[in-house]
């Protein structure tokens, strides 16, 4: 008996799987090792000072609309403490401001988890757009690690004789009138010569989780495991990447993110955004949220920087803050 074969690409068998979605995704903070340092009474006074922003956002989504909210935590950079330490005293200080958090995530799940590199997924979704007139002398973002938003000031044209070099300034590309302009590192070498992610590129990846548009072969990235009520880990790597703390919470996943967030964020969100609005996002997730956003009477934009919102803020603003 004949045996006929048949070849296919492997692409050809893989499936986006369809992620459910909140209207909206606040972020109720993301805190550095020093904050925590600081003791409770610093935790208490972020959440007192977020607790405004929060409830506006619930206001503007509407009352029938899916709202989650999350917090981040910083175990990349400067691992600290422990679970069992730290994630009681943020939800009491939570608490205490009348704030839940729904869903906790790791800052290192942003660079990788178990079997997955998912910062590296997001590198390999960036499109960078080519300056007029570049040579090639700039490596490619892939290997030098620096992204920008126009075109850099050339530093690589040799001077005539005798005469001084000609100074080009940068310009942002779509500039009006005059450019801001931004050159991002995504990333820099470790002691051992692997990549240690910037926080710019990690906040990246953070947005694009909460978008519901990181896939990996088809597959979500980050789902959300229950809490063990018995209490948490004495060590983060024993911690999900990202625990769903309100059983009767919406979706982590959402149409469109709020960030409350420091002012001292707000360079790194500059970065963040030039990072989006260079990242072709998997185009079968795209269609599925576009899709399912249409089908609740919601209109999404195509780009993604268009789906992400903010309130920078900071103590001392407004009549005194916390």
């Amino acid at each position: 008996m004949s045996r006929e074969w048949a070849y296919r690409e492997r692409s050809a068998d893989l499936r986006t799987r369809a992620v459910p979605y909140s209207h909206l995704s606040v972020e109720l903070g993301h805190l550095y090792m020093e904050d925590f340092a600081e003791g409770p009474e610093r935790l208490r006074a972020h959440f007192a000072h977020v607790a405004p922003w929060a409830a506006t956002a619930h206001a503007l989504a509407g009352p029938k609309r899916r709202v989650s909210t999350c917090f981040l935590i910083d175990d990349y950079f400067t691992p600290f403490a422990s679970p069992a330490e730290v994630v009681p005293t943020v939800l009491r200080a939570a608490d205490q401001a009348g704030l839940r958090i729904d869903y906790l995530a790791r800052e290192s799940a942003c660079a990788e988890v178990p079997g997955v590199e998912t910062a590296a997924l997001l590198l390999a979704r960036l499109v960078p757009e080519p300056s007029v007139g570049s040579n090639g002398a700039h490596p490619p973002v892939e290997e030098s690690g620096w992204l920008c938003n126009g075109e850099r000031s050339p530093s690589d044209r040799a001077p005539e004789a005798m005469s001084a070099p000609a100074w080009q300034a940068p310009t942002e590309l779509g500039a009006r009138r005059h450019s801001v302009f931004l050159d991002a590192q995504l990333w820099s070498r470790d002691a051992s010569g692997g990549r240690l992610w910037s926080c710019p590129f990690l906040a990246a990846v953070w947005q694009m989780l909460r978008l519901g548009l990181l896939r990996n072969e088809g597959e979500a990235v980050l789902p959300a495991q229950p809490w063990d009520e018995n209490g948490f880990p004495d060590d983060w790597q024993e911690l999900a990447p990202l625990v769903r703390l309100n059983s009767r919470a919406a979706p982590f996943c959402a149409y469109r993110t709020f960030s409350v967030l420091d002012s001292r964020f707000l360079p790194v969100e500059h970065a963040v955004r030039v990072i989006l609005g260079h990242t072709a996002a998997d185009p079968a997730a795209v269609r599925q949220v576009i899709e399912r956003a249409g089908a609740e009477g919601v209109e999404l934009s195509p780009a993604l920087t268009e789906r992400v919102l903010y309130a920078f803020t900071a103590s001392g603003t407004l009549g005194g803050g916390a």
